[in-house]
């Protein structure tokens, strides 16, 4: 795989087709954007250019991150170690509580961010000691060509790729692009189709369809995400029903996140989360026959740790992004009962803890 010739950040989209009505239909995603020439899809980076579909951020990012893997989030795969993250401009949501909203929401990003070749990534990651590539900040579903293009690369490195998603994509292009993912944490936004309908304008039964193609059709490590707004989605009703369907569906092996809400674009006046609703949730879920559920954004060692269902001893302690106690073997054992803890663990934890390093990209050349 080589980098495109003339390093322009509009290339030719994949995955739509000609209407009978002279319009052109984009599938990469289930919003299935009808569109006249020149006008773009809801998430702004697809567009339609004469007879075709294009996407026009391909080689263009807001920039350049190291952070700890823990921060996607991911627990259960290659703990400690450090990830490089990026992301472009546009989404295919429109979340009112969308928190990196600068980025998902940009209308100009293509103008203002860094050229970023699939190989100035991937030599930049290994550069860094690296053990993979976030595609994150903004959903990598509306860049396709450019996230598979960037994970082409990274694997002739042998860097591995996460994908930070909120799980929102068609079937066909589904499939080509959790091929080219290592892992990835799925945004499970809420388990209501008003809530998704309401706060994202999307539907919830899509989301599930991707969660089920992840985990029974692809060899991806999948953790999933559930930001806990208050009075929206936090309800004791709404937490057994989405732990007992990722149960039934998924497995009790799926790590689930219950992230606290801070304030943010639309919803400036919905409160925090409180800490101990995030408790809540997580006694459900393990109540529900889940083997890993964490607490996130806040600082909870005790909630945020993984524990051994064999034994109940501590595996890997956690607090935030910060790794203490470590007491799985180089199988990923546990060291006391000899349980085996799902994930994908290297014989070592990293040692990069919580930091977060902006870094400029490395030359092709």
């Amino acid at each position: 795989m080589t980098d495109r010739a003339s390093l322009t950040d509009t290339v030719p989209g994949r995955y739509w087709h000609h209407l009978d009505d002279g319009r052109i239909q984009c599938d990469v995603c289930p919003r299935f954007c009808k569109l006249n020439d020149g006008q773009r899809g809801l998430c702004f980076v697809r567009a339609r250019q004469g007879d075709q579909m294009v996407l026009t951020t391909w080689g263009r990012s807001s920039g350049f991150c190291i952070d700890p893997i823990e921060k996607k989030p991911l627990n259960h795969f290659l703990p400690g170690t450090p990830i490089l993250s990026f992301g472009t401009a546009g989404c295919n949501l429109t979340c009112k509580f969308c928190q990196n909203y600068e980025i998902s929401k940009a209308r100009e990003m293509d103008k203002l961010s860094s050229l970023a070749t699939p190989e100035m990534i991937a030599k930049t990651a290994k550069a860094h000691g690296c053990s993979a590539v976030a595609f994150t900040y903004n959903d990598p579903v509306i860049f396709l060509e450019y996230a598979v293009d960037v994970a082409i690369a990274c694997r002739e490195m042998g860097l591995r790729t996460v994908a930070v998603t909120a799980g929102y994509i068609g079937d066909k292009a589904r499939a080509e692009f959790f091929r080219h993912m290592d892992a990835a944490n799925v945004d499970l936004k809420g388990f209501t189709d008003r809530f998704y309908h309401q706060l994202c304008s999307a539907h919830l039964d899509d989301v599930l369809e991707t969660l089920k193609y992840l985990r029974h059709e692809t060899g991806v490590w999948m953790e999933l995400t559930n930001l806990v707004i208050p009075g929206e989605n936090d309800g004791d009703a709404e937490f057994h029903e989405m732990t007992q369907w990722v149960h039934n569906e998924l497995g009790p092996d799926v790590p689930m996140h219950f992230s606290a809400f801070h304030p943010d674009w639309k919803m400036m006046d919905t409160p925090r989360t409180p800490p101990e609703t995030l408790v809540r949730a997580r006694k459900i879920a393990m109540d529900n026959g889940m083997r890993y559920a964490y607490v996130g954004n806040v600082h909870d060692k005790t909630h945020s740790s993984t524990f051994c269902h064999g034994c109940g001893d501590i595996l890997i302690g956690r607090d935030w992004y910060q790794l203490s106690d470590w007491n799985l073997d180089a199988h990923g054992a546990c060291r006391s009962c000899g349980t085996h803890c799902a994930g994908v663990f290297q014989a070592k934890p990293g040692t990069w803890g919580p930091k977060r390093q902006p870094v400029r990209l490395m030359a092709s050349n």
